[in-house]
């Protein structure tokens, strides 16, 4: 019950986070026993590099505080959607934050919003869209996949989410949203192969006020046919985005000093370092940010779309 509030003290079944380093970080629930993978029940120790820890320990320590190992030590942390996104087990293919800062963003989702999202997956976006919205919005999660559903239900209840959230099985390409979600939402997030055969079912289930459409495809073609269906479903603005998180290397240099008074009469191209009296060369201190060679690497497309407000005649509002 660790994500629905903020917490100062740990107790049991929360979930927390063990922190070794910045590449290192790992999920715990806080219990006593667990079963292995014989299906006995045993004692809750985790194994890290720096040695082991008995889970249920951790109950009374604060949350932030250096917890020892058998061999070392680590940090416990309240989990976020941000951390839960860098440790859970991966079911599929997830999303991570900086498309998710993007998409939340793009979709103008605020505390209230009523939001349907496709292809469940980990449950990775789940966990920011609901805590943007909360406490008095509501996202309903579909994905085709039993097990998927199965789990990730079971995640929201153990994380204190279930009050925020429904998670359905469903195949929404032919199935639509359902009948109870009739021109109630206020944004639908797509994660899907085929994004373009459930953009009907969005129409019908966003309010006739309007709303926002928003799609996420690692492929330029899935983004081509999206935009087309969009278009002819009547959805404006149409913008697509590709989120690209690059590096920036900041460290202090040495930079030589240069003689700008003699440079004005040298003919050639070669600088003229300045040296002081003893004839060293003389250097400057200064704080630089260059980016990192490394290529970003492509995560996948983002496109938005609006839907504007319906024109309701006297027949529309009876039905």
């Amino acid at each position: 019950m660790s994500f629905n509030k903020t917490k100062e003290v740990i107790e049991e079944g929360d979930v927390v986070i063990l922190y070794l380093n910045p590449k290192s970080m790992h999920s715990l629930e806080v219990k006593a026993k667990v079963s292995n993978k014989k299906g006995e029940i045993v004692n809750n120790v985790f194994q890290t590099v720096y040695g082991a820890l008995k889970v249920i320990s951790l109950v009374g320590q604060k949350y932030g505080s250096k917890v020892k190992l058998t061999r070392g030590w680590a940090y416990v942390l309240q989990p976020t959607p941000e951390l839960w996104t860098l440790t859970l087990p991966h079911r599929t293919q997830i999303v991570y934050s900086p498309d998710i800062s993007l998409i939340t963003y793009l979709m103008d989702l605020r505390p209230g919003s009523i939001i349907i999202e496709t292809g469940t997956g980990s449950g990775s976006l789940s966990h920011s869209l609901i805590r943007t919205i909360r406490p008095h919005g509501y996202l309903y999660t579909f994905d085709f996949h039993e097990q998927r559903v199965s789990q990730v239900s079971a995640e929201f209840e153990r994380h204190g989410l279930s009050d925020f959230v429904t998670v359905q099985k469903r195949d929404v390409y032919t199935e639509g949203f359902g009948e109870n979600l009739k021109h109630t939402v206020d944004a639908v997030f797509l994660d899907l192969p085929h994004p373009w055969f459930a953009i009907k079912h969005a129409v019908v289930a966003l309010k006739n006020t309007g709303g926002k459409l928003c799609s996420f495809s690692p492929c330029i073609e899935q983004v081509q046919r999206t935009c087309s269906t969009l278009t002819y479903e009547g959805f404006t603005d149409l913008s697509t985005y590709e989120c690209l998180q690059r590096e920036v290397n900041v460290q202090y240099r040495f930079l030589s000093v240069l003689d700008l008074e003699s440079l004005k009469y040298k003919h050639t191209n070669d600088d003229v370092e300045t040296k002081n009296e003893k004839g060293e060369k003389q250097e400057e201190k200064l704080l630089t940010a260059a980016h990192i060679h490394s290529l970003p690497g492509h995560t996948g497309f983002i496109t938005v779309a609006t839907l504007p407000p319906r024109i309701l005649n006297k027949k529309t509002l009876i039905e």
